[in-house]
């Protein structure tokens, strides 16, 4: 069986984007244009035999895309494709075939990637080009086949075609199958004659053909996949077509989504049937969303795990956490990450919690932040309290244990603990470690002074 590399190009600037940021790390969908590229051909290799080609910003491209596993090749200058490919040659030498992706087409699909393998290995090819027939060809490269035959008799550059060529509309991707051999062997015959100066992997076919190799084209099922991007009103046009399908992948799952023409919804996030979300909603990063939950309008989620029945009310925002079946959030309530909201919690209006766990039940419903803290199962927290978890500069835990009533407008001094079915007074300042089944006050005996204001009136 033969061995399958691919290699992914991605050492270019975001100069015609108007960008100082390296090409493939502009995102649509929510991640990265070489992440999705990544993705599709991670579902025909491992991502061992996969080979990222970086240059402008190398250090950054392989942050951000590190943890799929693929390898890097560095192309210290970008004197162009062929020049990518050169650079790669040693990496790629131990393969059979390769395929050449484009970092920034990344609507590529992966049955079309193993599609343009099949066909490469069945044709014993030398060279495969992937092609599309888009509806304006001009200022693409034409592919003139031989007699009506999958096979290539040249590549023709717009500039250069003729009138007649010019009328062909199919056109050349940049996406190709190679045997290593064929072209490891001949790819030093590639030169910098032309208005660049830069070595073009196009160039290869004429080559190839001139030595007798086998070179053939396989059209895209759809002319979307080969799009790249050049102008930021491209990249707009990509994120809103991902995004459009990405809904109606959802929608054919069972779920609703009340105009999806207003919905952020990323590639990544899931979601299940019976869900309901309304409009105006930001589903982001790797959320996943259970079956019979209603998201409300105005609500962000990045990277949260919610589970079935959950109801999130208007405008909350969420990120980084886990929600527990049957939770009720909002409106306007603020998860920050690390946080956890158990079974049945109710979490309310303008409440904000950092890296806490909500116990079972548990109900934090007005105007409260809680921070660093274990609140335990069927805990009520009163409107206005607050866990003060830092000191200025280390951060403490407050543990509220099962069944605690915290009164409104109180204040828990972490680090510190109130025991199990215990109270708090409202308005109390809790310093000191509250026993269970007791009650805690911490406020001064109240003070009238009749008489107090009229005398404060009359100057006296």
């Amino acid at each position: 069986m033969s061995k399958f590399g691919i290699a992914i190009m991605a050492a270019g600037k975001g100069t015609r984007l108007k960008s100082k940021h390296p090409k493939v790390l502009h995102r649509i969908g929510g991640k990265p244009l070489l992440g999705h590229v990544i993705a599709a051909a991670a579902k025909i290799v491992p991502p061992t035999d996969i080979y990222a080609i970086v240059g402008h910003e190398a250090q950054r491209v392989r942050e951000t895309v590190q943890e799929t596993g693929v390898n890097f090749v560095l192309q210290p200058e970008q004197r162009g494709t062929g020049h990518a490919i050169m650079c790669a040659r040693e990496a790629l030498s131990s393969y059979d075939h390769f395929l050449v992706l484009s970092g920034d087409v990344p609507l590529i699909r992966p049955e079309t990637i193993a599609r343009l393998r099949d066909v490469h290995l069945d044709r014993g090819a030398a060279m495969t080009i992937l092609t599309a027939v888009p509806s304006d060809p001009t200022g693409y490269g034409r592919i003139v086949r031989k007699d009506g035959t999958d096979e290539v008799e040249a590549i023709v550059e717009h500039k250069a075609a003729t009138s007649e060529q010019r009328a062909i509309r199919e056109i050349n991707s940049g996406i190709y199958a190679f045997s290593v051999q064929a072209l490891f062997s001949r790819i030093d015959k590639l030169t910098t004659d032309n208005p660049h100066g830069e070595f073009y992997l196009t160039d290869m076919a004429a080559i190839l053909k001139q030595d007798g190799q086998k070179v053939v084209a396989l059209a895209a099922a759809e002319v979307n996949e080969v799009l790249g991007v050049n102008t930021r009103a491209e990249l707009a046009e990509l994120d809103a077509y991902l995004r459009a399908e990405k809904c109606r992948e959802l929608m054919a799952a069972g779920v609703t989504i009340f105009r999806p023409d207003t919905c952020v919804i990323d590639s990544d996030v899931t979601a299940a049937p019976d869900t309901v979300i309304e409009p105006f909603v930001q589903l982001l990063g790797k959320t996943t969303v259970g079956s019979d939950c209603t998201v409300r309008s105005f609500s962000v989620i990045e990277n949260c795990a919610i589970g079935d029945g959950v109801l999130v009310q208007n405008g909350c925002i969420m990120r980084d956490s886990r929600v527990e079946a049957r939770a009720v959030l909002g409106p306007y309530s603020h998860i920050r990450p690390a946080s956890e909201i158990c079974e049945g919690a109710h979490v309310g209006n303008f409440v904000e919690l950092k890296k806490t766990r909500l116990g079972r039940g548990s109900k934090a419903n007005h105007l409260t932040y809680l921070g660093d803290a274990v609140i335990g199962e069927a805990v009520n927290v009163g409107a206005g309290t607050i866990t003060c978890n830092y000191d200025g500069k280390h951060k403490h835990q407050t543990v509220i244990e099962d069944g605690a009533f915290i009164g409104s407008d109180s204040t828990l001094v972490a680090p510190v603990r109130v025991g199990r079915d215990s109270y708090v007074g409202a308005a109390s300042c809790i310093t000191e470690d509250v026993p269970g089944d007791s009650l805690a006050l911490g406020r001064s005996r109240q003070v009238v002074k009749e008489g107090w204001a009229r005398k404060k009136r009359n100057g006296s």
